[in-house]
């Protein structure tokens, strides 16, 4: 069973967020900055959550700082800005098994929680 973390380790969130669900030993910690998402990874995470556009960050500072908001993206552009760089993607992004979670929103963690204690 796939158990890995996507996640930024300069993101005090998203290292809260690691220290509070205690995780088993066994799941892969990737830090996004450090190890730069591929092609093949965006497409795992697209294949569970059917959308780009779910995986991106509208909250991102370069997100901000391109005026994307005034532009009408696609999930092409979407696929491509994370590529491109890593703040662009939502984090944390939990994979277990064949279930994603996207975000750091409190019922997600939560719902990772919970997941987490039926393994």
């Amino acid at each position: 069973m796939i158990k890995k973390i996507y996640y930024l380790e300069t993101c005090s969130t998203c290292i809260r967020i690691l220290k509070e669900l205690n995780l088993p030993s066994d799941f892969i910690l990737q830090d996004i900055k450090t190890n730069e998402i591929t092609v093949e990874q965006l497409e795992d995470m697209y294949a569970l959550s059917e959308s780009y556009e779910s995986l991106f960050s509208k909250r991102s500072k370069l997100y901000k700082e391109m005026d994307l908001k005034n532009q009408k993206l696609t999930e092409r552009d979407y696929k491509q800005y994370i590529l491109e760089h890593y703040t662009f993607l939502s984090r944390p992004v939990f994979i277990i098994g064949n279930a994603i979670f996207i975000g750091n929103s409190k019922k997600n963690v939560e719902t990772v929680k919970e997941k987490i204690k039926t393994l």
